[in-house]
């Protein structure tokens, strides 16, 4: 048994399950504590597991683009879940300026004309006469990331699981805690808004991708993530509600929508399953880690939670264990950040 710091780890979605993750890895005694039954029941559960940071670029912040570059090596790589087939953006012929605005604020890229379209993704042959291509970008199945770090949590002595058990970070019993509890983080930090995003996920024999597709849209762009076994996530809209509730009609008429006009197949497809997560945001949508004393929390990934998470995490661990200091990740004055 290690006799190295005691670390509690507060939530099992991504954050938290990468921030034990690490901890451990540090030889640090880890206690994870979930108050749901389960890990990776929250909006981690429900996310699109696209690991896109150069398509980020368009509208995030470099800090975005850096801590994604970052964890696709961490997917890719120490825990080796992640696909790497590259981005696919595409615009109907109405929003082609949208596509030209796209590439504009974005770098990595290719300009793909209709053979080279087809020659990617042979589905979308006829289908579309200019795409953008990332070919350096990446995407995962979140529930089979989660349940890959699970499993590796489950393979250190120096880890405990402890689902269903309520926890704060005022408890004083560990030598460092990490509050990776997403929005119930409210009670210590009132900045912290909900986003809600929706998604589904449809089964058809009749489509083939073998990489995420990004269909630009003026008013909101939606993906298609391939998940195997002729399952694709279509997701996510983006507003500003922290009521989860149900996916909305609208919501379910646009993703369709979107999904039918990257292939006329996906009408005839089953729609398995909806879903509805509020994901966890900062008034300027960037990720923070805010430390109070022997508390860091770990919050504010908004929609970028699989891409930024396992980089965050690492800072995380270096902060509390080596001193380490990351003013892009902390609240500093917005120039600072910036200049970071």
């Amino acid at each position: 048994m290690s006799d190295g710091p005691r670390v509690r780890v507060l939530g099992a979605g991504v954050a938290g399950l990468a921030a034990a993750f690490e901890f451990a890895r540090a030889d640090c005694r880890v206690e994870l504590i979930e108050r749901r039954e389960a890990a990776g029941l929250g909006c981690s559960h429900l996310a699109g597991g696209m690991l896109a940071p150069w398509c980020e670029a368009e509208s995030s912040e470099q800090i975005i683009v850096d801590l994604g570059v970052e964890s696709i090596e961490f997917w890719t790589h120490v825990v080796p879940v992640a696909e790497r087939r590259g981005t696919l953006v595409l615009a109907a012929a109405r929003d082609r300026p949208e596509l030209a605005r796209y590439a504009r604020r974005t770098l990595e890229r290719e300009s793909l004309d209709g053979a080279a379209i087809a020659a990617l993704e042979p589905d979308l042959s006829g289908r579309f006469e200019q795409a953008l291509f990332y070919p350096r970008e990446a995407h995962l199945d979140p529930r089979a990331a989660m349940a890959a770090l699970l499993s590796r949590l489950k393979g250190f002595a120096n880890v405990a699981l402890r689902f269903g058990v309520e926890a704060s970070p005022a408890s004083d019993d560990a030598d460092w805690t990490i509050d990776c509890r997403g929005l119930d983080s409210r009670d210590r930090l009132q900045d912290l808004r909900g986003v809600k995003g929706e998604m589904l996920i449809l089964a058809t024999p009749e489509v083939n991708l073998s990489r995420p597709v990004w269909l630009l849209h003026p008013r909101q762009p939606v993906y298609i993530v391939p998940r195997g076994g002729g399952r694709f996530m279509v997701g996510a809209t983006m507003i500003e509600n922290d009521e989860p509730g149900r996916i909305t009609a609208r919501a379910m008429l646009e993703l369709l929508g979107a999904a039918y006009t990257v292939h006329p197949a996906f009408a005839e497809a089953e729609i398995v399953e909806t879903g509805c997560g509020v994901r966890p945001a900062f008034p300027d949508n960037l990720p923070r880690l805010r430390r109070e004393g022997r508390v860091i929390h770990v919050n504010g990934l908004f929609r970028h939670g699989f891409l930024i998470a396992p980089a965050l995490a690492r800072r995380a661990a270096r902060m509390a264990l080596d001193g380490a200091h990351f003013p892009e990740v902390t609240d500093a004055d917005p120039r600072q950040r910036q200049s970071a």
